[in-house]
């Protein structure tokens, strides 16, 4: 299958999952996660009309970047765990920090005098793998950032446990989806290609989407 085929059966997807819960497709954002891909895949897939990209890892991103220049409309998101010494040089490549989870990181981004978007990652599962600020946390986080004035909150983010069965991922979904309300915070970043069509029933405002698009990583 080409990369314009699989494109076309995500957007598939992606329009079937709003029909169903009563939305516009325009509500979601769809984040080609590139991790593992060449320069030269992003740039197909540019050329095919997709403009916001995510990556994991900041040496990774900053090989790939000068080769990327030409595409002036594409949007990079950082959706991997990022230490706060790598902070100015992810400020630095990447539009928008998903996954930011203590408010010295959200300080440390902030100091780099750049606007970012950024999310704050929630954990919302016990495993010991994954990063993320804890519910209760969330208050205090939310006031260091909304205080810095060069960070924007777009929103919540979140990366379940993993299943192959969307219904087991969606409790996570509708729990980040009443915080997102409880704090009023408008977006919504989870699922993946597995379970994305759970996700933007529960409201999700951006999907990470990779293997769907792009195949396995080798």
């Amino acid at each position: 299958m080409t990369l314009r085929e699989r494109i076309e059966k995500v957007e598939d997807r992606i329009a079937s999952a709003c029909r169903r819960a009563g939305r516009s497709r325009s509500d979601v954002k769809l984040i080609a996660v590139t991790k593992k891909f060449s320069s030269d895949i992003i740039a197909e897939a540019y050329s095919l009309g997709l403009r916001a990209f995510g990556e994991n890892y900041v040496q990774e991103f900053t090989d790939k970047r000068p080769a990327l220049a030409a595409l002036t409309e594409a949007h990079y998101h950082f959706i991997g765990h990022l230490q706060s010494n790598k902070a100015r040089v992810a400020a630095d490549l990447f539009h928008a920090i998903e996954t930011v989870d203590s408010s010295k990181l959200a300080q440390r981004l902030n100091d780099c005098g750049r606007p970012l978007e950024v999310m704050i990652e929630v954990k919302l599962s016990g495993e010991a793998s994954k990063a993320g600020a804890a519910p209760a946390d969330l208050p205090a986080l939310l006031d260091t950032i909304r205080a810095c004035s060069n960070l924007h909150l777009t929103g919540l983010m979140t990366i379940p446990p993993w299943s192959d069965d969307p219904e087991q991922t969606r409790p996570h979904f509708q729990k980040l989806a009443a915080l997102a309300r409880a704090h009023s915070v408008a977006g919504l970043s989870m699922g993946m290609s597995h379970d994305f069509e759970a996700a933007i029933e529960e409201g999700a405002t951006h999907i990470r989407v990779g293997t769907a698009l792009f195949g396995p990583r080798g």
